[in-house]
């Protein structure tokens, strides 16, 4: 495994941004939105490449991107401090008002193309940082060199009744060489089975430099794109995955796929398989329970007091919740603190948020409140 992988260098596109996250992501990516009580979003997509025995992983950064790095550091707790290889930032174009709608831009490589003229791995394996998975990519490089592949697209199988409206869908033939990339919106669906791609491929190098050179001019144009019009003169192929994912582009599925982490068949494939997820270590105290503490199916993180009562819910590090008040169905995250007697339901605190006593912060199921950093009620 370690020669195949050291053959293959990583790319992270960790500048997805988004106006959908109601405050979470306005002054982060959401690659550092915090996620499950003690990672961050881009946690998963960096360990599954780290697992996977890829040493040389290249993050593509917004503007904003001062979280990330307070996060990632030198890259110690991914095992990323190495003096060959390691942890590369690569700052992506500043799309200003148009916003970025592309999840693999072209440009942002042409920014950044020392990263890959001077590594000599001869593939590229390249993810979103904007999804919740932990994937070992050993299988699909497998494939990948097996199939002789210029392009390796990663797909998970859904039942048509799937409500995936943004994703891109792939038609193969019987030897899983792609014959058709259906861009976005699901367009028309026959088969009862749909392969969609999951932001996640393996490129050979040489190719990406080829493309890049072609096409960065045109502007910021989607590599999916480029794929998808060269279907007939490169080799690109499908390789399956059957990982849980789960791509964060609401506030509603920032909600659902936490929610998803109370289900220990979920935390047992995302968290307790042999492949770790790693993050930033905090020497945190454990969390100190009073005697009038209650939590009843709750992840609650170090650091914590916990003197009130936690229903159905996340609670990230360093958090205190007083006497008397209530959280149900809901994702505090660090160091906020909840006073006596309020109350929280579906709502989701960002950082160092501070209820008063009596309040109650209520939001829905389908509609989750969100509050924002610092905020004092």
């Amino acid at each position: 495994m370690g020669a195949m992988m050291s053959n293959a260098i990583g790319i992270i596109y960790a500048n997805s941004e988004t106006d959908n996250l109601q405050g979470l992501a306005s002054e982060r990516p959401i690659a550092a939105v915090p996620f499950g009580g003690r990672y961050r979003i881009l946690d998963f997509a960096l360990s599954s490449m780290v697992n996977s025995g890829i040493r040389t992983i290249g993050l593509v950064t917004p503007h904003h991107y001062r979280p990330l790095l307070d996060h990632l550091g030198a890259g110690k707790a991914w095992f990323l401090d190495r003096k060959d290889g390691g942890l590369f930032i690569l700052p992506g174009v500043f799309h200003g008002l148009t916003g970025n709608n592309h999840t693999f831009c072209i440009k942002d490589l042409e920014n950044n193309m020392e990263y890959l003229d001077k590594d000599f791995a001869e593939n590229v394996v390249i993810s979103s940082g904007n999804q919740i998975y932990n994937t070992n990519f050993k299988n699909a490089l497998e494939f990948h060199n097996d199939k002789h592949a210029d392009v390796t697209l990663i797909y998970k199988n859904m039942n048509n009744s799937s409500n995936l409206t943004d994703e891109i869908f792939l038609e193969m033939e019987k030897d899983h060489k792609v014959s058709t990339i259906h861009n976005k919106k699901g367009q028309q669906r026959k088969s009862l089975v749909q392969s969609y791609f999951v932001n996640m491929l393996i490129i050979r190098r040489a190719i990406l430099l080829d493309i890049i050179e072609k096409y960065s001019s045109i502007g910021c144009i989607d590599l999916m794109d480029i794929l998808s019009t060269n279907l007939k003169v490169l080799k690109i192929y499908g390789s399956p995955t059957c990982s849980l994912i789960g791509t964060i582009r609401k506030v509603k599925d920032y909600f659902d796929r936490s929610m998803e982490l109370l289900d220990l068949e979920v935390r047992g494939r995302l968290w307790l398989g042999v492949d770790q997820i790693h993050t930033k270590i905090k020497d945190n105290p454990p969390t100190q329970y009073t005697s009038q503490a209650k939590v009843t199916n709750s992840l609650i993180a170090s650091g914590c007091t916990i003197a009130g009562e936690v229903v159905n819910s996340i609670i990230f590090r360093g958090v205190m919740l007083e006497q008397g008040c209530k959280i149900t169905n809901s994702i505090i995250l660090p160091k906020c603190h909840i006073h006596a007697n309020a109350q929280t339901d579906y709502a989701i605190l960002d950082k160092s948020v501070k209820v008063n006593g009596e309040n109650i912060l209520k939001g829905t199921l389908h509609n989750p409140l969100v509050v924002l950093k610092k905020t004092v009620i």
